[in-house]
């Protein structure tokens, strides 16, 4: 937050530096896995005692849970979607960083993983979050878990970063919207950075590191993500319902087949994630988003003057 509130221009100049070097950082540990890693190729077939006499309901919640640990490996790819209104083409530009940027992380991400399996069998892995370390000291021993650990406080920090680059512009919209948060729109006259939006972002990710461990924490965004993720989506839909002449110059490929299986994963995750022994932390993520609802249909009506013009 600090190296954004310090200017728009040498914030995105960090942000492309902390980037570059997280992709260089992982990209060297799949080729040092490849050419000096002690793994084992059969980890890959391994399959935990536990799984094989799981019921298919345990499996499903299971699965559904895993996935949205996995979503938050994504989450991001739509944020270019946030500065839209401040690209020269975003016709041209939009699709392009969205299908470009989902691609690079698909394949590192898959890369990574195997990595993982290939350091360390499942039953090694299984209810341990800090899994790079574990696969990395198989791998490479101490002097390889350090460097690992240096590329994983890299790249976390890239991804605040850019979490930090896109998540202010949420809160800029709420300022245009609504005139009761207008301060969060407003900007440094010298830096041009939206100063209120950024130190709000960086109060509420604060307070959520101080309020849960690292698993309770993913579950209660990762059931947010989902939740949005579809509503998203679903506009689709509503969009071509309502404006069925409107111009588009891009389109969803697949439609409505596409759009509609991911909307039907969505719920079907949400729905298992309710049930799971984290249903606690997702029943908090609807609480959120319920309060937040409440305050987009209260604030307009409450911050009116006579003429009915938002103060």
């Amino acid at each position: 937050v600090a190296v954004h509130w310090r200017g728009m221009k040498g914030g995105i100049t960090f942000n492309d530096i902390i980037t570059l070097l997280k992709v260089c950082g992982i990209a060297a540990i799949l080729l040092a896995a490849v050419a000096w890693g002690k793994g084992d190729a059969g980890h890959f077939t391994h399959i935990a005692p536990v799984y094989e006499t799981m019921s298919g309901a345990d499996t499903a919640s299971a699965f559904a849970t895993s996935l949205i640990f996995v979503m938050f490996c994504y989450s991001g790819w739509n944020a270019a979607a946030y500065m839209a209104g401040e690209m020269r083409n975003p016709q041209r530009d939009l699709p392009r960083a969205l299908l470009i940027g989902t691609g690079i992380v698909t394949v590192l991400y898959l890369g990574l993983n195997a990595v993982y399996f290939y350091g360390a069998d499942v039953t090694e892995l299984a209810g341990k979050p800090e899994v790079g370390l574990v696969a990395a000291e198989q791998l490479f021993g101490d002097v390889g878990v350090t460097l690992v650990t240096l590329v994983l406080c890299i790249s976390i920090l890239a991804s605040a970063s850019a979490m930090v680059i896109a998540g202010p512009r949420v809160y800029y919209a709420f300022g245009r919207d609504f005139r009761a948060l207008r301060f969060l729109s407003r900007t440094n006259a010298y830096t041009g950075a939206p100063t209120w939006a950024l130190l709000l972002q960086g109060a509420v990710t604060t307070l959520l590191i101080f309020c849960g461990g690292i698993a309770a924490i993913q579950q209660y965004a990762g059931f947010t993500l989902f939740l949005f993720a579809g509503l998203a989506v679903s506009c689709v839909f509503v969009l071509r319902w309502r404006q069925p002449d409107a111009p588009r110059p891009f389109r969803a490929w697949g439609y409505p087949v596409t759009p509609a299986l991911f909307i039907a994963v969505m719920v079907w995750t949400m729905g298992w994630a309710l049930s799971s022994e984290r249903w606690l932390q997702s029943v908090l993520g609807l609480c959120t988003i319920a309060g937040a609802g409440i305050l987009f249909v209260v604030l307009p009506r409450v911050f009116k003057e006579e003429n009915g013009e938002q103060r």
